[in-house]
């Protein structure tokens, strides 16, 4: 391969150009970036970056030095609007073409949106200048502020709200919030986390509408509540990139589909991150970002999978001081026993837990609040023991 494109320049791109060259790969080395910004962590933009404890200059995830020794041609702020395979050209939308020989495909996800969400104080967080605008309006005074969607974004953004002094209330559809994730039990112990910290929870309800005249002024339930709003905060999930590659013959469903190798229908064809659905699962976890460039590069290089990736799914997140990490496959029916730990009022106490799922005598996964080190032992021990899952139908 004399040139290779990496689309999207975030941290799974980012990832997979380190791979490239750590790899051996010494040809010309392009990155598209539809953003204007170099690569950032995304993870503090809910949290220290929300609240001013860090600035830009702390989620670069790259500096001159590193970018020197890259050496990549940067094609930032341009989006990709087509793949030819047949060319092996990737199409831009400000009217250029880049000739390839291999595609690493990095486009990540775009937040999801509502009806009416174009109203002035209607937020999403997913992108730099998404957390600069809702920073901006948090330092406005006391908001009454409404976070649509109780997941991760949902859940650290209104932790980080109300470490402002606004008020906040969080909507969530589900009967709890992580309920898919966590099961019942451990999700009612996430649910305390939010009324710890002050935050009204309304659960299993959905929006019905938003309200307001240029700016939004209320949002209206399924059950026919209205909260008065300043502030909304839409977190209802994402949509994988895949838009720019209608008609390019990749076969698309909730992600771009590849093998366990990251690899795609189409030759020297690769997919990592939030866009990726490898071996049947798309995952949207900063893990899968930063080990799945490695298997993706090995086998773009060698022209076919000779590398599989199969790992223990793993995640974290920071909510109202706490922090809560999982690793593991959960099923209904797994059994929760709290190993180390406990509870107070059905919250994790001050020391927080650990609680591991169990099957058949087996340990599937592990949740902690709190307990760093012990989660680490069990998450290896974990790795060790689990046995491989099967791939989900695609």
């Amino acid at each position: 391969m004399r040139t290779v494109t990496v689309v999207g320049a975030s941290l799974s791109g980012l990832y997979a150009a380190r791979e490239l060259r750590a790899q051996g790969f010494d040809g010309r080395l392009v990155v598209v970036g539809d953003e204007p910004h170099r690569p950032y962590d995304r993870p503090p933009l809910s949290k220290d970056f929300l609240i001013g404890r860090a600035g830009e200059d702390q989620l670069a995830l790259t500096d001159a030095e590193e970018t020197a020794s890259l050496d990549a041609e940067w094609l930032l702020g341009v989006r990709a609007r087509g793949l030819d395979p047949r060319g092996r050209t990737v199409l831009l939308g400000d009217g250029r073409t880049v000739a390839t020989d291999g595609v690493v495909i990095a486009t990540g996800a775009s937040a999801r949106r509502l009806p009416g969400d174009s109203l002035a104080g209607v937020h999403t967080l997913r992108t730099l200048d998404d957390a600069r605008a809702l920073r901006e309006e948090l330092t406005r005074g006391p908001r009454r502020v409404v976070v649509i969607g109780g997941g991760f974004i949902g859940a650290e953004t209104a932790s980080s709200c109300a470490a402002l002094g606004h008020a906040v209330t969080v909507v969530e559809a589900a009967p709890l919030p992580l309920v898919a994730q966590l099961g019942t039990e451990m999700a009612a112990v996430c649910a305390a986390l939010h009324r710890r910290g002050g935050v009204d929870l309304l659960t299993g309800t959905s929006v019905a509408a938003l309200h307001g005249t240029g700016a939004v002024t209320a949002v209206a339930l399924a059950d026919g509540r209205a909260l008065p709003a300043d502030v909304v905060v839409v977190g209802i999930g994402a949509t994988p990139g895949t838009s720019w590659l209608a008609g390019s013959s990749l076969a698309l469903q909730d992600g771009v589909l590849c093998d366990d190798g990251c690899v795609t229908a189409l030759p020297e064809v690769v997919a990592v991150g939030d866009v990726a659905r490898v071996g049947g699962t798309r995952a949207e976890h900063w893990t899968s970002a930063t080990e799945q460039p490695r298997v993706a590069v090995t086998n773009l290089l060698a022209g076919h999978t000779v590398e599989s990736l199969r790992p223990v799914p793993y995640f974290w997140s920071d909510q109202y001081g706490a922090r809560i990490q999982f690793a593991g496959r959960r099923q209904e029916g797994d059994t929760v026993r709290i190993t180390e730990g406990g509870l107070t009022d059905g919250a994790p106490a001050e020391d927080g837990f650990l609680a591991r799922y169990e099957r058949d005598g087996r340990t599937t996964a592990v949740l902690s609040v709190d307990r760093p080190r012990p989660f680490q032992r069990a998450r290896r021990e974990l790795a060790r023991t689990a046995a491989p899952a099967q791939p989900a139908a695609s």
